[in-house]
């Protein structure tokens, strides 16, 4: 099983294989998991507790011990840095997405996704590597 560097790299591959075509199962569900505790609204849940600036530690547990295969890891083609992953409310419900909680600070991780050809919201989402285009570029990686 590979093993990644930067826990928001990570995520955005989770979003990926869980939430897009779901070949990573069986798929995370927050609000599921809370609506099992009596907890019907996730967001308020957060907000009332004071933990809307962190990612929930028990997503955080969840998505840090999965182990992906890396023949999954080989399908991904394409990889999408965009503020709104749907595996980002699955973490950190009424994140705003006006902070740095998910930004990925490296891509050291790469070598994990031998398929990848192209990625988007390299300029406008949560990559905050310097020279990332040079980067991509060098790995034989499209950029919008």
């Amino acid at each position: 099983m590979s093993q990644f560097r930067d826990f928001n790299f990570k995520l955005l591959v989770v979003d990926k294989l869980m939430y897009g075509r779901e070949r990573l199962l069986p798929v995370y569900d927050l609000p599921g998991r809370l609506a099992e505790r009596g907890i019907r609204d996730a967001a308020s849940y957060v907000l009332r507790n004071g933990l809307h600036e962190e990612v929930l530690p028990e997503s955080r547990a969840h998505f840090e011990a999965l182990e992906i295969p890396a023949e999954l890891l080989a399908r991904v083609e394409e990889l999408c840095f965009d503020a709104g992953a749907d595996v980002f409310r699955h973490c950190a419900p009424a994140w705003d997405g006006e902070d740095d909680l998910f930004d990925v600070r490296s891509l050291d991780d790469l070598p994990l996704l031998p398929n990848l050809r192209a990625v988007t919201f390299v300029r406008d989402g949560v990559l905050v590597v310097p020279n990332a285009a040079e980067v991509f570029a060098a790995h034989g990686i499209d950029t919008d």
